[in-house]
């Protein structure tokens, strides 16, 4: 049986106009065990004035690692959202994050296909999509870093189409983030679609929905940023915890939510759900 760990995006501190720091100080003092930051190339106002969390890969890896060592908590992966379809863009960001994430101490790095060139074919991207996810395993292998394909966009948005992208490289770093909220919002039922990608996952983001966004957008969108607390919308979070018990690997529950508040009613809500450490111990034993 997988131990479940619970954590946080930081962007759960997105509208509250704090730094990095602050963020991470703020999740370990909600009880969350593990946070992922989202980091972002060269240098923009709102971060260096310490009004955003988002951290620069122009920084230096190791303040991640002392903020995280500082609050008690440890990095369950990193949040480099890029456009697979364009490698311009794509592969040297890529191959950055890999970089800083091996630096920093973070197991994961979660992206995916991101949006298209409106000129550019099925067949077309796919190849495009291939050579980028390749210039990055080939950074990400020696380091032993993980590489999460998120379902996010036109291509992932449907189970074959994620099958495919995870397909596309054949190396070990390649993995798959399932995002709860993504899945469900695309118009498929995400406890299915995650026992069918169990013994590929890496990570997980845990968003939760509210009745109002399923009823306007479910089957109408690919995804959204965040979603609501857990335990306020239609995800049914202890059929997720004992679907992960049965990952061939440990995995944490990243919660992608809006607000301070939310966070909280979050990590509530799972700590309720989540298995006894006794109980988890004593099946280990069983099977030894």
């Amino acid at each position: 049986m997988s131990k479940i760990s619970l954590g946080i995006n930081l962007e759960f501190v997105r509208h509250h106009d704090k730094p990095f720091e602050w963020g991470v100080q703020k999740a370990a003092s909600l009880g969350y065990t593990h946070v992922e930051p989202m980091v972002h190339w060269g240098r923009e106002l709102l971060s260096e004035a310490g009004y955003f969390h988002s951290v620069s890969m122009l920084d230096d890896p190791l303040r991640v690692r002392r903020a995280c060592a500082a609050a008690g908590v440890k990095l369950s992966g990193l949040s480099a959202h890029t456009p697979l379809c364009k490698p311009e863009i794509g592969v040297e960001y890529l191959k950055q994050a890999i970089r800083f994430a091996a630096e920093c101490g973070a197991p994961v790095v979660n992206t995916d296909e991101g949006p298209k060139q409106p000129w550019t074919s099925r067949t077309e991207d796919f190849v495009l999509m291939r050579y980028t996810i390749q210039e990055a395993a080939k950074v990400a292998e020696p380091r032993q870093i993980l590489i999460g394909l998120e379902p996010h966009q036109q291509y992932s948005r449907r189970p074959d189409g994620l099958d495919r992208i995870y397909g596309l490289v054949k190396s070990p770093c390649i993995g798959i983030n399932f995002d709860t909220g993504n899945s469900y919002l695309c118009g498929y039922d995400p406890y299915l679609w995650l026992e069918r990608v169990l013994d590929r996952v890496v990570h997980i983001h845990a968003k939760d929905i509210t009745i109002q966004q399923s009823s306007a957008q479910r089957g109408k969108v690919t995804g959204t940023p965040v979603g609501c607390a857990c335990g306020d919308g239609v995800i049914d979070w202890r059929r997720v915890m004992k679907i992960c018990q049965r990952a061939p690997r440990d995995l944490v529950l990243s919660v992608e939510c809006g607000t301070i508040e939310q966070a909280e009613r979050s990590i509530e809500h799972l700590k309720e759900l989540m298995p006894p450490v006794g109980n988890r111990k004593a099946k280990a034993n069983s099977r030894g």
